[in-house]
């Protein structure tokens, strides 16, 4: 039997076990098989993580000069650089993403850094037209303190940047906890991070479950803002464990993208933005394109050539440079995708490819591109985030029509638009009630964007040059400025 891995937590500049010694293991979702052994965190060991960013916070680390903070920042970025190989393996190996897209992306990811690097020492307060002669009033943005920063298995580097990146810009100290489902990669990357000569403590990451590790951390008193990508049900709970603290909270959350393909769309473009929009990371992204509609006078042509394309996506182990589409990350989220798409046929809907376990699932967690017809959204598969490779998909007659349709959707966070018309992507996307709207492309991310969105798909930005300011709280100072005393309180002159 191969010897699993084994990882400790890194806490306040050290590798430390779990105070009660309990460890659980992760699975490779290639093969099903345990590969790894994390700690398992209790009250404890989140309590010791928490203090030691706060000890951290209270040092030299919000004093250093913003420039000082950006270097630390850089040093990340190069580090990223030079183990790109080795985190898109881990990463691999832990959640099944192709590593040709998790190497690529650890390297992308470095702009990140270097990003809010240039932003540290550019972050300016203003002089306010007070009222009041003889007054000078400014306001100042400062660190808020301990960031708990909690992040999904999916996309991982991507939306730890996002939090960590700005948080340390700004002088805040972090505690990063990983998920339960792919946490190696987080300790790979804390391995690099000290390597760059980080105070102690600016940066810790633990592990653990949602109770007691997560529910700790949340609602630590010591902790000021939490930073949480998940789903909705979690975000719930984080919210009333922030009422023990009162701590910020932004929620970057699932959702349900709908995707809107018009009759004079180029059809090649929207087939490749589609597919990858959708089947893409095995469609477990955050921004998946999983409700298509199609306008009436294309659709049949185009359907046809969007299940001809996912019929070719080459289906392997996600270590190989030609595989297409890896394995669904763990079993509990293949058994919802198959619950949802049962339901649905049941109900009416029409399976045009895929809808069951692929022959390499005797193994491993694999499942097809699924392309499933829909007479309304509705159906659980157009309704439901699956986080999966399955679309759903509708016809619509007009642009008032598909509009309403694309709207009628709990969550907000992305959507898609293919058309030559651009007076009507704008329309449509000025309409659509989502955080980020795509026009004749799909699934792009850059430093310089900002990423959230609406209703249940959460609140709150990430990247961006606005989202370092929700790192910060903004004081106000006031300066009497006479050199004659002020009046006397109690005169009634």
């Amino acid at each position: 039997m191969t010897k699993l891995k084994e990882y400790k937590m890194f806490i306040n500049g050290e590798w430390v076990d779990s105070e009660s010694k309990k460890t659980f293991k992760t699975l490779n979702p290639e093969n099903n098989e345990p590969w790894a052994i994390v700690p398992e965190a209790n009250n404890k060991d989140v309590d010791k993580a928490v203090k030691a960013a706060q000890k951290a916070f209270d040092g030299e680390w919000p004093k250093l000069l913003p420039r000082e903070r950006g270097k630390y920042l850089r040093a990340i970025g190069n580090q990223l650089r030079e183990n790109a190989e080795l985190l898109g393996k881990i990463e691999t190996i832990d959640t099944g993403k192709l590593f040709r897209e998790t190497n690529k992306q650890a390297n992308y990811i470095a702009e990140y850094y270097d990003y809010y690097a240039g932003l540290a020492d550019k972050v300016e307060g203003t002089v306010l037209p007070i009222d009041k002669p003889n007054i000078q009033a400014i306001t100042t943005r400062i660190p808020i303190g301990v960031i708990a920063a909690i992040v999904p298995w999916n996309s991982q580097m991507f939306l730890t940047a996002t939090k960590l990146a700005p948080a340390l810009a700004m002088g805040n100290t972090v505690v990063i906890k990983c998920s339960e489902l792919a946490p190696a990669t987080m300790f790979e990357f804390a391995k690099l991070i000290e390597k760059t000569g980080i105070p102690k403590g600016v940066v810790n990451v633990i592990s653990g479950f949602g109770e007691p590790c997560g529910k700790a951390l949340t609602s630590h008193d010591l902790v000021e803002k939490i930073a949480f990508t998940g789903g909705p049900e979690t975000a719930r709970h984080i919210i009333r464990n922030s009422a023990e603290n009162l701590s910020e909270v932004s929620l970057e959350l699932g959702g349900k993208s709908p995707v809107a393909v018009f009759s004079d769309a180029h059809q090649e473009n929207a087939i490749n933005g589609i597919t990858a929009g959708i089947f893409g990371a095995t469609g477990q992204s955050c921004i998946a394109g999983s409700r298509l509609y199609i306008q009436n006078e294309i659709y049949d042509e185009f359907l046809e050539k969007l299940v001809k394309k996912a019929k070719k996506i080459k289906i392997g182990s996600p270590m190989n440079a030609d595989t297409e589409m890896g394995p669904i990350s763990n079993f509990k989220q293949l058994e919802t995708i198959e619950k949802n798409i049962k339901i649905t046929v049941d109900q009416g809907g029409k399976i045009k490819c895929g809808g069951k376990r692929d022959s390499f699932s005797n193994k491993g967690y694999y499942f097809p591109p699924t392309i499933i017809e829909c007479e309304n959204h509705n159906l659980p598969t157009a309704e439901n985030e699956l986080f999966g490779p399955v679309l759903s998909v509708m016809r619509f007659e007009s642009e008032e029509e598909v509009i309403k349709k694309m709207n009628d959707n709990k969550y907000g966070l992305s959507s898609g638009i293919y058309t030559k018309d651009l007076a009507r992507g704008l329309r449509v996307s000025n309409a659509i009630r989502a955080g980020i709207t795509f026009v004749n492309t799909y699934r792009l991310i850059s430093p310089s964007a900002p990423f959230g969105g609406i209703k249940d798909s959460g609140y709150g930005k990430e990247a961006g040059i606005d989202s370092i300011k929700d790192y910060t709280r903004v004081k106000t100072t006031w300066f009497y400025t006479s050199d004659e005393p002020t009046l006397d309180p109690f005169s009634m002159r």
